[in-house]
C-alpha cells in the first residue's frame, strides 16, 4: 500500500512554523515586560572646591659641597664612613703633615728673631731719643735709630703673618667637611697625592635636610590662574601660602607638607615652561637627590565649582570627555564637558553641566543615548562631591 506524503508534509511544516513563532514572540515579550533601564544618579550642585595642580620634578640637595684639597701632599688616611651623616669642620682626609709641621717651625724661630731684632732696635732708639736732647748725637743718627725701630716693627708683623699662614697649612692638612650633611663615595685611597685646588673633589657632601623639589609649569597656566585670582573666582588659602604635597615615585604619599620658596624669573624659550623650587622637611632621609616625584600644588579655593565622580566620566574616541545626563521625559543625552582640574576623584567641570542637572554615575555601561532610564531618589550632594 502506497501512503500518500502531502498531508504528513504539511503537519511537519505547521508544527515548525508553530515552533519558530513561539521562539521569534518570547523575546518580544521579553522586552516588553523589561522597561526602562534603572541607573544611579547624581544631582548637580555648586560646592567649594581646593584647585589644585599635579607637576613632575625632581629632589636636589638643599646644599652641595665639593670636598678639595687646599694644600698638596699625599693623603695618609681616610677619617669617615661613605654614607654616613658627617658634621661641619669634621675631619675627612689625613693629609701627611710632616713638611707643614717644618714650615711652622721655620716660620715661629723667624718670629723669635724678629722679635730679639725689634727689642734690641726699641732700646737703641730710646737711647738716640735721649741723647739728641743734649745734643749728644746728630739729629741724623737719631732719626736712623727711630727708622730702624720702625723696620723692627715692621719684620715682627710680617714674621706672625708667616707663622699664622704656616699654621693654616698645617690646619688644611685635616681636610674637613664645610657642611654639615650625608658624606657620599670617596674618589680616593690612602697612599694617593693630591694638589691644592685641583680639579678632581675627593668626595661630596650634600645636605638633605631639608630637601629641595624642582618643578616646571606653563607659563600660560600661570598666568591663568593669576587672572583667576584677581578677578576673584579663586580666593588665596588663608594662610597666604602655596601648599605643596608629594607623591612618590611609587604612588606612596610623602607624609610631610613642603612650601613654595622660589619662582623663576625666566620662562624658558624653548617650552614656555617656568621652573618652582619648593623645600621639604626630610628628618628620615626617605627623600634623596635625583628622585623622581609628582608635587601637587594647592593654590586656591574655588567657591562656586561643580564637581564630578570621575566614574561618571567618559572619553570619546578622540580622547574629549562626556557624560550621560537624564532629561525630563527619563531620556539618556549625552553632554559633552570641559574639565579645568582635579580634587580628589571629582573632576572640576568648566562647562557642559549646570546646576540641577541629574548625571548617570553608575549603570553607565547599561544605556546609549536616546534610552529610557529610571532612578529612585538622587544622591546627596555631599556624597557626591567628595
Amino acid at each position: 500500500m502506497v501512503l500518500n506524503k502531502k498531508p504528513l508534509i504539511a503537519v511537519i511544516s505547521a508544527v515548525m512554523a508553530g515552533a519558530l513563532l513561539s521562539g521569534c514572540e518570547k523575546p518580544a515579550q521579553q522586552r516588553v515586560a523589561a522597561g526602562p533601564t534603572p541607573v544611579d544618579v547624581v544631582k548637580i550642585e555648586l560646592t567649594e572646591a581646593v584647585i589644585r595642580t599635579e607637576l613632575s620634578g625632581r629632589t636636589n640637595a638643599f646644599r652641595i659641597a665639593e670636598v678639595r684639597p687646599q694644600v698638596t701632599g699625599i693623603v695618609q688616611k681616610r677619617l669617615f664612613e661613605e654614607g654616613a651623616e658627617v658634621q661641619q669642620g669634621q675631619s675627612l682626609y689625613q693629609i701627611d703633615p710632616t713638611l707643614f709641621e717644618a714650615d711652622v717651625a721655620t716660620a715661629r724661630a723667624a718670629l723669635l728673631q724678629a722679635e730679639a731684632n725689634m727689642a734690641l732696635a726699641k732700646a737703641d732708639a730710646a737711647r738716640s731719643a735721649d741723647l739728641v736732647k743734649i745734643n749728644a748725637v746728630s739729629q741724623q743718627a737719631d732719626d736712623m735709630a727711630q727708622a730702624q725701630y720702625k723696620v723692627a716693627q715692621a719684620n715682627v708683623a710680617a714674621a706672625k703673618a708667616a707663622l699664622k699662614a704656616a699654621n693654616a697649612n698645617m690646619s688644611y692638612t685635616q681636610v674637613r667637611s664645610p657642611i654639615t650633611g650625608r658624606v657620599s663615595i670617596s674618589e680616593v685611597t690612602a697612599g694617593a697625592l693630591v694638589t691644592a685646588n685641583q680639579a678632581q673633589q675627593l668626595t661630596t657632601v650634600q645636605q638633605l635636610d631639608p630637601i629641595y623639589v624642582d618643578v616646571v609649569q606653563s607659563y600660560d597656566m600661570l598666568a591663568k590662574l593669576k587672572q583667576r585670582l584677581a578677578n576673584g573666582e579663586l580666593k588665596a588659602l588663608p594662610n597666604g601660602e602655596a601648599e605643596i604635597g608629594l607623591i612618590l615615585d611609587s604612588g606612596k604619599q610623602y607624609p610631610l607638607k613642603g612650601k613654595l620658596v622660589v619662582q623663576d624669573a625666566l620662562v624658558d624659550e624653548a617650552t614656555g615652561m617656568v621652573r618652582i623650587r619648593a623645600v621639604f622637611p626630610n628628618p628620615e632621609r626617605d627623600l634623596m637627590p635625583g628622585m623622581y616625584v609628582r608635587a601637587v600644588l594647592t593654590e586656591g579655593v574655588q567657591e562656586k565649582a561643580i564637581k564630578l565622580d570621575q566614574r561618571a566620566v567618559m572619553r570619546h574616541s578622540n580622547g574629549k570627555p562626556y557624560c550621560y545626563v537624564v532629561d525630563k521625559d527619563n531620556k539618556v543625552v549625552l553632554r559633552d564637558l570641559q574639565i579645568s582640574g582635579v580634587e580628589g576623584t571629582k573632576w572640576l567641570i568648566s562647562s557642559g553641566l549646570s546646576v540641577g542637572d541629574v548625571v548617570i554615575s553608575e549603570g553607565i555601561l547599561k544605556v546609549r543615548p536616546g534610552a529610557t532610564v529610571s532612578y529612585g531618589e538622587t544622591k546627596k550632594q555631599a556624597a557626591a562631591t567628595k
